[in-house]
């Protein structure tokens, strides 16, 4: 039975299954698996979240905020890099993982995909929400037409969360602007999205573009009185299960910490640089690169967008729906106001699509390995060969989250789940070392055992900089999953069905049984 549950896919099956008429083309250089990443990264964290941090968790110390979450992202991504030149396929965290860990930590960490991916999906579409809202709020000003508006009753979602982590009314019923972006997107996927790198460069360049934009022209509003006091929060905010070393109200985090918490969610996304391994062309060199200079270059971007809104406008009264738009909007310059709110829309929208087109094939992984039902999740649209269902399925959960549940749980969600993938992506590095001290590694992940160990700790740090709250919520979706695997996912695996086909007494499979699961479907 616990050979079961730890039952690892062999490194050489997986090195197998992307030979053939089956695995991906090689596209892909490093140029566009950076531009790839930096499309991911930046979008709502940058766009949204910064006020909501700033505003009662770090003050202007969130520029330092920023370097933590970018820290704790270098040593996790040092640790993706060498397991993606090791396993140049498609899957990401989930494939590492069940060549690792065994199947019952590659079911927990597919899961905790399906709810990053869920969750982020569900937060960016209210930030979505709330640009679009800004933006038809400056055009409005500028025809003169008051009245170009959402109706408030369907602009928000119908509570909010205080700073003191009170819940509070918003007068709203729905946040309909939400709802109807991902509906959009999710037809759009439905009947088959020809991605290009061409087209994600656009994108890149304009996010990118309005990113140094308000850098260099906010630079030139910025008074250094609003600097002062740089932390007025301190410089803790770690909370262990209630008990906070630098709290708040009610014992909820607050200081740069509890800010480098709420804004590791600006970075998600250059994980997923490493779902693209199996379409670059050199893999082992390409996805290393892809991975870490798209992080580099958006820490930059955003410790220099931080230290500029703080600068122009006190940190109090910077807005947290739209941060960004509205600090010039409080300068006096609705010009460079539209600018933003135009840019940070198409951005925005180019992330939403990223994530809700990730979702479905995370699903599409795990029932094609029997962990889900593949008649649903594995069902792939005869005409437009997209997995329909599970893509459908997933634009209802996405917009009634988007919808009803206001964005400070969402993304706090997000990066507790985010964080524990990897803390188990760190961890299995210093696994593998030890179990597979053989395997050909093309990029190694520096000072093993120090970068894994430090990516663990450091991820476990913010963890617990978020609220217990968090912590609750995460025990409660794992148990779900748990559930679920434990009736259905242990009883219908492929890797156990063949294990008892061929498995030898080592655990491992014998050669002659490789081709075979291989034509599994």
């Amino acid at each position: 039975m616990v050979k079961r549950l730890f039952a690892r896919k062999p490194l050489g099956l997986l090195l197998e299954e992307m030979e053939g008429d089956n695995r991906l083309r090689r596209v892909l250089g490093p140029m566009a698996l950076t531009s790839l990443g930096i499309g991911c990264i930046i979008g709502t964290g940058i766009f949204v979240m910064t006020g909501v941090a700033a505003h009662d968790k770090a003050g202007p110390a969130l520029s330092v905020s920023f370097i933590v979450a970018g820290i704790a992202c270098v040593f996790a991504a040092l640790c993706y890099a060498e397991f993606a030149s090791m396993v140049p396929v498609a899957g990401s965290a989930f494939t590492y993982a069940y060549a690792t860990l065994g199947e019952l930590f590659a079911w927990i960490i597919g899961w905790d995909l399906v709810l990053e991916y869920t969750v982020a999906s569900a937060s960016v579409a209210h930030g979505w929400s709330k640009y679009f809202q800004e933006f038809l709020t400056t055009v409005g000003s500028y025809l003169h037409m008051p009245g170009l508006r959402i109706p408030s009753v369907v602009a928000n979602t119908p509570f909010d969360v205080a700073s003191g982590g009170h819940l509070i009314s918003t007068g709203s019923y729905i946040d309909l602007p939400a709802i109807i972006i991902v509906a959009i997107i999710t037809m759009v996927l439905v009947k088959g999205i020809k991605e290009s790198a061409s087209f994600n460069a656009a994108m890149v360049i304009l996010k990118v573009a309005v990113v140094v934009f308000v850098i260099a022209v906010g630079a030139f509003f910025v008074d250094p009185k609003n600097w002062h006091p740089f932390a007025p929060y301190g410089w803790g905010g770690m909370s262990f299960f209630g008990r906070a070393i630098g709290g708040g109200p009610s014992g909820v985090p607050v200081g740069m910490l509890a800010g480098a918490a709420i804004m590791f969610f600006a970075y998600i996304g250059f994980d997923s640089v490493s779902t693209h391994a199996e379409e670059a062309r050199n893999p082992q060199r390409d996805v290393p690169i892809g991975i870490i200079a798209s992080l580099l270059i958006c820490t930059v971007l955003y410790i220099g967008v931080t230290v500029v809104l703080t600068g122009m406008v006190p940190y109090h009264k910077l807005d947290i729906n739209a941060p960004v738009s509205n600090a010039f909007a409080q300068m006096g310059l609705p010009w460079a106001q539209l600018i933003i709110a135009i840019g940070a829309v198409v951005g925005i929208t180019s992330v939403l699509l990223v994530l809700m087109l990730s979702q479905p094939r995370v699903l599409l992984a795990m029932a094609r390995d029997g962990l889900l039902p593949e008649s649903f999740f594995g069902a792939v649209h005869e005409r437009f060969r997209t997995p329909w269902k599970g893509t459908i399925l997933t634009g209802i959960v996405v917009a009634i989250m988007a919808a009803l549940i206001p964005l400070r749980i969402l993304a706090e969600l997000v990066n507790i789940g985010t964080l524990l993938a990897f803390v188990i992506v760190c961890a299995a590095v210093l696994i593998m070392r030890k179990t597979h001290p053989e395997a050909r590694r093309p990029f190694r992940c520096p000072l093993v055992p120090v970068i894994p160990v430090l990516g663990v700790f450091t991820c476990l740090m913010l963890m617990f900089s978020l609220a217990v709250e968090n912590w609750l919520r995460l025990g409660i979706w794992m148990a779900m999953g748990l559930i679920i695997y434990s009736f259905y996912g242990r009883r219908h695996s492929v890797l156990a069905k063949r294990r008892q086909q061929g498995l030898t007494e080592s655990g491992e499979f014998p050669i002659h049984v490789t081709s075979e699961v291989n034509d599994t479907p």
